[in-house]
């Protein structure tokens, strides 16, 4: 079985987030979607306005909504949701996760679903080649424009550019939806007292 592995700390969940989810489960073909939730990311300033536990709850609570969903609850299609990185040592890097999912899941093909703003930065992360060579990645845009245009924005020593990278190591550009909504986005509003509406999923 292919599953696609969703990481994020969903601080919180929402509408983008949802978007990315139904995008692998029907245009990307997948048949289980796995949305793993970090209690902390090792790259980020803990930016906490509500507990892990609380946002893994949330979480559950929209993977439900999203099953329940006519497109995806007619076709069959699994959306769990992780705990894996809470029982976890810190620091978690993915590598770590994800060679815990093949652990624990073997005969099962893991794919890692990141967010282009993430793969810029790909250096910076722990065994980030073994990574690359060892599972096979998706990349979906997360700022407006083609992905050639995020070619410019791309520096690297190894690499001079983000299809090089992906040719490379065979990473996967997804035309995944695009949607100028951010976890970050909402907890500023949130904080201003504004209303976010259907932001949230």
């Amino acid at each position: 079985m292919r599953t696609a592995l969703y990481f994020g700390s969903f601080n919180p969940f929402h509408a983008g987030h949802a978007a990315i989810a139904r995008w692998i489960l029907t245009v990307g073909g997948l048949h289980r979607l796995v949305l793993v939730v970090s209690p902390k990311n090792p790259l980020k300033e803990r930016a906490e306005n509500i507990s892990p536990i609380d946002r893994l709850n949330q979480v559950r609570g929209a993977a439900t909504r999203l099953a329940a969903e006519p497109q995806l609850k007619a076709k069959g299609k699994q959306i769990e949701v992780s705990d894996i990185e809470f029982s976890m040592q810190e620091p978690l890097y993915t590598i770590k996760t994800l060679r815990k999912f093949r652990e624990t899941e073997p005969g099962v093909e893991h794919i890692l679903v990141i967010g282009s703003d993430n793969l810029e930065i790909i250096e910076q992360w722990n065994s980030w080649q073994e990574l690359l060579a060892e599972f096979e990645v998706w990349v979906y845009p997360r700022r407006q424009g083609t992905f050639e245009e995020l070619n410019t924005h791309h520096n690297s020593a190894t690499h001079n550019n983000v299809t090089a990278l992906c040719a490379h190591y065979g990473v996967k550009l997804i035309d995944a939806p695009y949607l100028d909504i951010s976890s970050t986005k909402i907890r500023e509003m949130e904080l201003r007292g504004e209303e976010t509406g259907e932001l949230k999923y």
